[in-house]
């Protein structure tokens, strides 16, 4: 984004998920779980900056 915020698109599996999440990790009431292909962040971190 044009502020420096990384904006993820992906499909929203917050229900399917949220019990194989591991030990000690919690979403948040005003959080989702997306997934992100493998393939599909790889291909964009060309496009991330090192710093």
């Amino acid at each position: 984004m044009d502020n420096g915020d990384f904006v993820v698109i992906g499909s929203d599996l917050t229900d399917e998920y949220r019990a194989r999440l591991p030990e000690g990790v919690s979403i948040a009431s005003h959080e989702r779980l997306v997934v992100v292909p493998r393939r599909r962040l790889l291909s964009a971190k060309t496009h991330l900056p090192d710093e």
